[in-house]
């Protein structure tokens, strides 16, 4: 707690110090000087320059270029309506690049090129030296070693080889790769070029481990709108150390983080997580360990007025090779909406536990609505303290698998989402609700997981207790199930499991009589005692309608820029009078004791559909409100 008072001190001096409040627009341009005064006239030359004296409601315009820095906003605003916003200037691009152009290419053989470039070329990081590292990372083959760099061909990313002989050999078109060699004064990169002359093209390098983050904790109320940022050598980002993304928040409020294109992250795209301390990746790589992170970030300030509360939205976000946007504590209260993420961990060159579009820890009251996730290993990965959270009118495809809740005790609604992939659900949780989805995957269910895992007080970070992790406390409710989609994992389970008013179609199936084998989490010594606590019981179903001969063919088409769902839909579905899904209406969650509520604590009531159309008094199955049957075509995106 001192620790964090004496921060808190800090931020107080060094804010009043520069106290001169007078909401001025600095501008920044590729042609400007940094010892201009920052006038449309006068411009700065770079956004760091700017940075250095905006205040608390300053606006920072940029205007289109490309911009080679790290920006460390030294200073957040005072609150959401004296902000510090940076901006790209309206209609013009803005790129702003963790990279620099590499020319003096010499070939060496086959598609192979060399460079050689001074050490002091990088500063006092280079990340052909520095190795990913940190909590749950796993380098695949266990021996082999991973570096920060990488090499960029017109805009396009090369893999690192794994020694220098791979890279010497004939190139792969579709994986071209590179490979470093530093010496005490001297960084040698070599790359594969397939039919091409690097020193004709543009070849650029990381220099720099991030693009947008600050230097300390507590830098609130900073508005990122409208960039491409790019090209950052980024760390390993495990919830037990300082999670640092291309573009990251570093354990404060209140960020807008909007408009922007983020890609090209050796490891994170967007960090909403922790800070660093001493503990990082020390002894802390188990659940006893993470516990101890827990306490430790309470006493460094991890509360509702404190941390977190940031909004993420309307963001491309892409090829990273960890995370989309990822978030231990710090990701608490947020709102995560309207983004694309793609292409996240597809080259699985290494591997650990902590892949995902989204990868939260600590998802309290977090909102996940209206995203687009897919070619990604999983979609939505919520572990550890996912309490209130909602997912909602989510798009999810060609993932691993879509959705994976994780040692989680609830309440945590998933309702009006698209989940066509051929996994829709990984559980190890309790005290979920899953409402009117389509679910055209089959679903694995943990069965028991020892580890001892918080739950909250009622919308707060502050844990009430630890507790084990059985499987069931689940409803599915009003959910359509097409093409392959299986919930037969949840026909018993050692906490209640109950199907209302579901719509099961041709390849689809639900609770099944025979017994199935079950899986296991983490399991510790007492594993089998603990579970003498609970008794295993079948699902119950209510209201379902059985279509298997129907198919329903369910697929997405794309037209022009828009993505359809479209479905085959039969009228019978119709049959049965459903119930609005309410708070009342799905009870309290078991272990927590808690109702589902909206993060303000007021009443769930899911009235409307995946697009926003008022659901009927006795409301359709699925995502989407329909009056008939016949084949239909949504627009999802």
């Amino acid at each position: 707690m001192k620790h964090f008072f004496c921060w808190l001190i800090a931020v107080m001096i060094s804010t009043v110090a520069l106290a001169q409040q007078h909401d001025r627009e600095y501008h920044v341009s590729v042609n400007g000087n940094d010892s201009n005064d920052g006038s449309l006239q006068r411009p700065f030359k770079t956004i760091s320059a700017a940075a250095r004296m905006a205040l608390p409601g300053d606006v920072i315009t940029v205007h289109a270029g490309v911009y080679r820095e790290r920006i460390t906003p030294p200073r957040g605003g005072d609150s959401d309506t004296k902000r510090i916003t940076y901006q790209a200037a309206k209609g013009e691009l803005v790129e702003i690049k963790g990279s620099e152009i590499v020319k003096g290419w010499k070939r060496v053989q086959n598609d192979t090129w060399e460079a050689v470039v001074a050490n002091d070329f990088f500063g006092g990081f280079n990340p052909y030296k520095e190795q990913i590292h940190g909590d749950w990372f796993t380098p695949t083959p266990k021996d082999r070693l991973y570096h920060r760099g990488a090499v960029y061909f017109n805009g396009s990313w090369l893999m690192e080889a794994a020694n220098s002989e791979q890279v010497m050999a004939a190139a792969d078109a579709g994986n071209p790769l590179w490979w470093a060699a530093v010496d005490s004064a001297h960084t040698t990169i070599r790359a594969q070029f397939k039919g091409a002359d690097p020193n004709n093209a543009v070849v650029e390098i990381n220099v720099r481990p991030v693009v947008f983050y600050p230097d300390k904790p507590f830098i609130n109320f900073i508005t990122v709108r409208g960039f491409v940022m790019e090209q950052a050598a980024t760390n390993w980002a495990p919830p037990t150390a300082e999670q640092m993304g291309l573009i990251g928040t570093h354990w404060s409020r209140g960020w807008i983080i909007e408009n922007n294109t983020v890609q090209y992250s050796k490891c994170v795209g967007i960090a909403l997580g922790k800070y660093g301390d001493a503990f990082d990746n020390k002894d802390t790589e188990s659940a006893e360990g993470y516990v101890g992170t827990i306490k430790r970030g309470l006493a460094f300030g991890w509360n509702k007025g404190t941390i977190g509360g940031h909004i993420v939205r309307n963001n491309t976000v892409a090829y990273c090779e960890q995370t989309g946007i990822v978030g231990s504590l710090g990701c608490s209260f947020s709102v995560i909406e309207h983004n694309t993420i793609h292409d996240i961990h597809v080259h699985k060159l290494f591997t650990g536990a902590e892949m995902a579009g989204i990868k939260f820890h600590g998802a309290i009251d977090v909102q996940i609505t209206n995203n687009h996730i897919y070619n990604t290993n999983m979609g939505i990965w919520l572990d550890w303290m996912a309490q209130g959270v909602q997912l909602q009118r989510n798009l999810m495809h060609d993932n691993g698998l879509d959705i994976f809740l994780e040692v989680d005790h609830g309440p945590m609604l998933v309702a009006n989402n698209v989940l066509l992939s051929s996994t829709s659900l990984l559980m190890n949780s309790s005290g979920a609700a899953f409402v009117h989805n389509i679910f055209a995957g089959k679903m694995d269910v943990i069965h028991y997981d020892s580890r001892m895992t918080p739950f909250m007080m009622p919308h707060s970070t502050f844990v009430t207790a630890l507790h084990d992790n059985p499987d069931g406390d689940v409803r599915f409710i009003n959910n359509l199930f097409v093409n392959g989609s299986n919930a037969s994992q949840y026909s018993s389970a050692l906490l209640p499991v109950t199907f209302n008013g579901n719509v099961y179609t041709k390849g689809a199936t639900g609770i099944i009589k025979d017994k199935l084998k079950k899986g296991y989490g983490e399991i510790d010594q007492q594993a089998q005692q603990k579970m003498q606590r609970y008794k295993e019981a079948p699902a119950k179903e209510e209201r379902a309608v059985t279509d298997t001969t129907f198919n329903a063919h369910t697929r997405l088409v794309n037209e022009k820029a828009s993505i359809f769902l479209e479905i085959n839909t039969n009228k019978n579905w119709l049959s049965i009078d459903r119930d609005i899904v309410t708070t009342e209406g799905l009870g309290k969650t078991l272990i927590p004791g808690l109702f589902f509520e909206n993060p303000d604590g007021s009443p769930v009531k899911i009235t409307t559909d995946y697009n926003g159309k008022q659901r009927n008094v006795h409301p359709s199955p699925g995502p989407f409100e329909m009056g008939a049957g016949g084949k239909l075509h949504f627009k999802v995106w």
